[in-house]
């Protein structure tokens, strides 16, 4: 499902860091991790999403928790959850539980928007623990959504297929419409 990583171009993760000394190669106490060198400041990672994650209204992140409607204890878990989640974390945007497939959704699900990496770092590990049996996938929110649902995604469970065709046909309208003008 998720889309060809070949289709994508990749600067590399070291631009910035060129040209530094090489890191040591001292073990730490458990024999295995190598000790690092103490960072001239903390990584801004901590408190804003890298480029280009939205850092605003829209939020970075979506988590999107899926349950199959049909089944009575999963419909139950899924609300449960979605109630769980609105007294645990009411800074995050919560969206109503949706009891069929909509947009790319291949079934019931409901939207979880996270803002902030500390969101995220709370959240994240809550639901892994949480989720039950239900799925989740997490996207972050960026200018490209198919990118955003497939190659930049991750699931937690099982993954589903999304309908992509909904993006397919949004970029040959915007094509379209390009072209017309």
């Amino acid at each position: 499902m998720p889309v060809d990583p070949s289709h994508y171009t990749y600067p590399s993760p070291l631009e910035g860091y060129q040209g530094l000394p090489p890191l040591p190669n001292e073990k730490a106490e458990d024999g295995k991790s190598f000790i690092n060198p103490p960072a001239e400041k903390k990584s801004e990672a901590y408190s804003s999403f890298p480029c280009p994650i939205t850092n605003g209204i829209r939020g970075g992140f979506d988590i999107h928790i899926y349950f199959v409607q049909s089944d009575e204890e999963e419909a139950k878990y899924a609300t449960e959850l979605w109630e769980r989640i609105r007294r645990e974390f009411p800074e995050l945007r919560i969206y109503r539980v949706w009891d069929r497939p909509i947009g790319p959704h291949p079934m019931s699900m409901f939207e979880v928007n996270i803002f902030t990496p500390e969101q995220f770092g709370a959240f994240i590990p809550w639901l892994v623990i949480n989720r039950g049996p239900l799925s989740a996938l997490i996207h972050p929110n960026t200018d490209d959504e198919e990118r955003d649902h497939t190659q930049r995604a991750t699931w937690m469970g099982q993954p589903l297929p999304l309908n992509l065709k909904l993006f397919k046909n949004l970029r040959e309208k915007v094509k379209t419409d390009t072209m017309s003008h």
